[in-house]
């Protein structure tokens, strides 16, 4: 990390922020007082320079925070047209496939309809005079979930995700969902501890979390990227730490907190409804088709993909009622 790194003090502005209770003015009047009494910030230069200084930075860092808002904007946008876009070739890509479903059904002639029918006919006499040998159906026996792993080296060793898709640990207790994880540290005392009595250090890719001068109980490399700057912490209670860690990748599971960590199984991961609701509309839909998909593929079932297909054919057989499908041939 280099000095000019603009995230390198992130995380000691949060701590202090969240120790402001009257928000950016309180925190604003705590740092200009520090520069009134521990530094010659507004007698060291001529009269007005060190209000000039200060306008030259506020001026600097709104120009880039409002390009960055109109730059989000932008963005917003840029999804939004892509997504209608989306929406009309998946309708021309519906009209294309009925339009050559139509193009590829074979008509019979009457003749052939009549023998046909025959053939049916004689077949449902000839089942109606056998006797039943078994009536009752039966249904295949459900594999247990220690039959699956067994039969997928992968996911041998694994842990089973806890009820918040992540993993209890002898130092803490991690959970997720897909756009941020949560991170409980018991700190273990008796005592009543304060912030300022924590050493927490929260990076893009690295993670410390203990008591300041003490063995950290939480350190090592995360499984992916976090976005710094919305990620944040707070003491519970003088005894417990909350980490929020806001993820980079928004469409992954994380199989560990750190690297250091036991593996748990992503397979089964079942987020639950009202998380996949925090989410805008088009990533749900990915989200929830491509749990869907992964699902019927362990179940050998037909994919959405597939289904959509189906659906198709199912859709055009219905608006033709007057046309036999019985010997049809598709392309």
């Amino acid at each position: 990390m280099t000095a000019n790194d603009p995230e390198q003090f992130d995380g000691m502005f949060l701590a202090m922020a969240q120790q402001h209770e009257g928000g950016v003015q309180e925190l604003l009047d705590t740092i200009f007082s520090f520069l009134a009494r521990k530094t010659d910030f507004y007698t060291g230069a001529e009269e007005g320079a060190a209000q000039k200084l200060v306008m030259e930075k506020f001026k600097k860092y709104q120009k880039l925070a409002i390009e960055k808002k109109n730059e989000k904007k932008r963005e917003m946008e840029e999804q939004e047209r892509k997504k209608k876009e989306k929406a009309q070739r998946l309708k021309e890509e519906e009209e294309k496939e009925a339009a050559k479903l139509k193009s590829s059904i074979v008509e019979i002639t009457d003749e052939e309809a009549e023998s046909l029918q025959k053939e049916i006919d004689q077949e449902k006499f000839e089942h109606d005079e056998k006797p039943a040998v078994n009536s009752e159906p039966t249904t295949p026996t459900p594999k247990k979930e220690d039959e699956e792993e067994e039969e997928d080296p992968k996911e041998k060793g694994k842990l089973k995700p806890n009820a918040g898709n992540g993993c209890d640990l002898p130092n803490y207790r991690w959970t997720q969902t897909l756009s941020e994880l949560e991170v409980r540290v018991p700190l273990n005392t008796t005592l009543k501890l304060k912030p300022r009595d924590l050493s927490v250090v929260i990076e893009k890719r690295q993670i410390r979390c203990g008591i300041r001068n003490a063995e950290p109980l939480l350190q090592g490399q995360l499984f992916s990227d976090l976005k710094v700057e919305e990620s944040s912490w707070v003491l519970e209670d003088g005894k417990v730490v909350l980490l929020t860690l806001e993820k980079v990748n928004k469409m992954e599971w994380w199989a560990r907190l750190v690297m250091s960590d036991p593996e748990i199984s992503t397979r089964k991961i079942n987020p639950e409804p009202s998380k996949l609701s925090d989410l805008d509309g088009e990533t749900r839909g990915l989200v929830e088709k491509m749990m869907y998909d992964q699902r019927q593929r362990e179940l050998g079932l037909p994919t959405s993909d597939d289904q959509k297909k189906q659906d198709i054919l199912q859709k055009f057989m219905q608006q033709h009622p007057e046309m036999d499908f019985s010997k049809c041939k598709f392309n």
